[in-house]
């Protein structure tokens, strides 16, 4: 039975990051060293049906039904988390380290960043515990290789343990989560649930089945350069056009002003110069008709600039996913279920709108409802990111506990 910290550290040591501005799919090669390596895990101990799409970048696998045939009409239940990593630093967690017996002070992960519970107050939770954390450069790529270690160690418990009834178990691990295209080439029918869980969330005890509507706007702009010099009435100033967009856009509707189930308008990237420059943005709200209104005067803006400077400005405008609570509520035994897993594990679960979205909203509104449970991490997509080792251990309890049949 592989250790699920050794088995953790392994996946993070694969860079597996993801690239928005690719055309690919998957987004980059380098996420088909991951899938590969799990694949022929999934071999190894004993995983049926195991599947690589050696296109795309999905892997597939099963463990079939333990149960007399009285009671094989349990759900099928599938457990899904994604392999790639955000594009906010590096993929190379190579250098992640185990922080034993944390004593509620800093930890310094390099000479300039550390992690801090002035800054970061649930650091006090886990005194006493083990923390993975970074090099302070890196990601930690918890987001989402814990995950995927959990649902492998859950994996192998079941077919090594007979004794643990279970019906139809169903595993997957995508690509390109990070960018927004997860479940673009996701087989639903192949592989075969009745329901599933995406294991992404944060901190454990986190229990999700709303998420944002979420859209992605980027913005080209043409100016016209010329010397300052002789600049007047003339220049086109593309950088200074993007700020003046930004300007526009209620300030208060920024990440770091909401919360809770606040939308929001993201800059994401600004670059540029006085010849031409480009924004993008994410844009977020789980009222549906509020995400309207978003999008509308984003365009709207675009629009008066377009007037205002000849047509200078560019908007491609995309829907990335929705949110998944309206197809969920008709199968609320799944949240009732995994309050329970999470209760006989001994962790307080918390059902909490997420502030952003999983492969499982794209993957509910394909016909697989799929809600998403925590990982134990915290710190997402920063440099700071970190993960208790307990949680990591206990989180593989909970998905045990909720596939299994009493």
């Amino acid at each position: 039975m592989t250790n699920i910290v050794d088995r953790f550290m392994g996946y993070i040591a694969v860079d597996t990051q993801s690239d928005e501005d690719s055309t690919s799919s998957p987004s980059t090669a380098k996420q088909f060293n991951l899938a590969r390596k799990l694949a022929d895990e999934m071999k190894a101990i004993g995983v049926s049906n195991v599947r690589f799409d050696e296109e795309h970048c999905y892997v597939y696998g099963e463990i079939p039904s333990n149960l007399d045939a009285a009671d094989q009409a349990v759900p099928a239940l599938g457990f899904i988390s994604h392999m790639d990593t955000a594009t906010t630093a590096s993929g190379d967690a190579s250098n992640a380290r185990i922080h034993k017996n944390y004593d509620g002070g800093i930890v310094k992960l390099n000479d300039t960043v550390c992690l801090d519970p002035e800054v970061t107050p649930e650091l006090l939770d886990y005194v006493g515990q083990d923390l993975i954390v970074t090099d302070g450069v890196s990601l930690l790529g918890a987001d989402d290789k814990a995950g995927v270690a959990e649902i492998m160690t859950m994996a192998e418990r079941f077919i090594n343990d007979p004794s643990l009834k279970h019906g139809k178990i169903g595993i997957a691990f995508t690509p390109d989560e990070e960018v927004g295209r997860g479940t673009d080439h996701f087989d639903v029918e192949g592989f075969g649930m009745d329901y599933a869980y995406t294991v992404d969330g944060g901190k454990i005890g986190e229990l999700e089945y709303e998420n944002f509507n979420a859209a992605a706007a980027k913005i080209t702009i043409r100016g016209r350069d010329i010397h300052p010099g002789s600049a007047k009435n003339v220049m086109v100033n593309a950088a200074r056009i993007a700020i003046e967009l930004d300007r526009m856009l209620p300030q208060e509707q920024r990440p770091e002003h909401t919360e809770g189930y606040e939308g929001f308008f993201h800059m994401t990237k600004l670059e540029g110069c006085e010849a031409q420059a480009e924004s993008r943005y994410i844009i977020r709200d789980h009222d549906p008709e509020l995400f309207e209104e978003k999008k509308a005067l984003m365009r709207a803006a675009v629009d008066y600039l377009n007037v205002k400077y000849n047509g200078a400005l560019t908007l491609e405008l995309r829907d990335q996913y929705r949110n998944m609570r309206e197809l969920v509520e008709p199968h609320m035994f799944l949240i009732d279920n995994a309050k329970a897993a999470f209760e006989a594990c001994g962790v307080v679960p918390e059902v909490v709108a997420i502030r952003g979205g999983t492969d499982g909203a794209q993957l509910t509104y394909k016909g697989l409802p799929c809600p998403n449970l925590s990982t134990g991490g915290h710190n997402f997509h920063s440099n700071t990111e970190y993960i208790p080792v307990q949680s990591l251990e206990k989180m593989a309890d909970v998905l045990v506990e909720l596939a299994r049949v009493k």
